[in-house]
């Protein structure tokens, strides 16, 4: 053990992201590698994003406007909220590590669900918080169950909406039920990050909650549905007055110049997201057709990933996948051992991965 590290440091454990195309190319010497772990968008971004950033190569020398103030701007009018309620960051894992370094003392409590997006009770344990889990009811956030467990001691709750891994949703209704219950003092930080490909009506306006619950904070990101996750931005919405002691913590030049000025091009075309979002309709449809012919039982997703039961070792499935070219998330590194995570791809490859799990069933 390295002497000076912080007892939280040692507790954490590393992040396991999905495999890149480039580790598998290395492990097993192949050239053609489909990546379908990690919620990618295969449409990639808008062609004027790319124009955008070509035109940019020329202003790499300078620093990015440390306050995003097009940007901000741009959200502000788009989401009908005030710019100075808007902060940004290195994507929503940057902000998630703001939030809780502003709130988060030793020994407070932070509510998360069992099955969710890891880097809450990661970065919650940093700060020598104590992350506690309540169990997800038939794959969805037991809304009234979290709120329940909230102490004096809770400072944070997390609702992530759609739900990362398993892409469930809890409703308008639901939400309303328990958002009363929970203090004025204790944080309620919605995740949105897969907003953009929810087509259930009953989604809640999360946004038009702020003017009456100051304790809300909203996260989304243009990693998925805008396809810029290389470039690292996300933001949030919050009361103007938290946002000005996020803004605080945030390191200034968080996001960068090419992130900004993509995220411009990508929220102005309109026609893009569209066509991604019908997309991804059809393709997770296409997809439920395949697994019920297979007889595989799946999660209604709300986002662009499906989490599918394979009625087998996830693990050993994996491999024989991965041996094949094809990168997955087996369930076993979500806490949903026996399924699959699996991502929208283009269409001929979601084809040819149904065409692989399909051989291995048959073996």
């Amino acid at each position: 053990m390295v002497y000076g590290v912080r007892e939280e440091i040692l507790k954490i454990e590393k992040y396991v992201a999905g495999k890149s195309i480039t580790e598998v190319k290395r492990e097993l010497g192949l050239d053609n590698i489909v990546k379908m772990a990690s919620n990618e968008n295969p449409l990639g971004c808008s062609k004027k994003v790319k124009d955008a950033l070509k035109a940019l190569v020329k202003d790499t020398y300078l620093y990015p406007d440390s306050a995003s103030y097009e940007l901000k701007n741009l959200l502000g009018n788009k989401l009908n909220v005030k710019s100075k309620q808007i902060f940004c960051g290195a994507g929503s894992d940057s902000l998630i590590r703001v939030i809780c370094n502003t709130l988060l003392d030793k020994d407070d409590e932070s509510i998360v669900a069992d099955i969710t997006f890891p880097r809450y009770e990661t970065n919650i344990n940093l700060m020598g918080a104590k992350c506690i889990k309540i169990p997800v009811k038939n794959f969805i956030f037991n809304l009234e169950e979290m709120v329940n467990a909230i102490t004096k001691k809770t400072k944070i709750i997390w609702f992530c909406n759609p739900n990362n891994p398993t892409g469930t949703i809890f409703t308008k209704y639901e939400l309303k039920k328990v958002l009363d219950k929970i203090p004025k003092n204790v944080f309620v930080v919605i995740d949105e990050a897969y907003v953009e490909y929810v087509t259930d009506e009953n989604y809640p306006d999360s946004l038009s909650l702020l003017k009456k619950y100051s304790n809300i904070i909203i996260l989304r990101t243009f990693s998925k549905a805008y396809g810029l996750a290389a470039l690292r931005i996300g933001y949030g919405i919050a009361n103007e007055e938290l946002v000005e002691y996020f803004n605080r913590v945030i390191n200034s030049f968080d996001t960068n110049l090419y992130a900004q000025v993509a995220a411009i091009e990508a929220i102005k075309d309109e026609d893009f997201l569209s066509l991604v979002k019908q997309f991804n309709e059809e393709q997770r449809n296409f997809m439920y057709k395949e697994f019920d012919k297979l007889g595989l039982s799946y999660i209604k997703s709300q986002a662009n990933f499906i989490m599918v039961k394979v009625n087998c070792d996830d693990k050993d499935l994996f491999n024989y996948l991965l041996k094949r070219g094809y990168i997955i998330r087996p369930g076993y590194l979500l806490g949903v051992p026996g399924y699959l995570r699996i991502s929208i791809g283009k269409e001929n490859e979601n084809r040819q991965l149904v065409n692989l799990i399909k051989e291995y069933l048959k073996k």
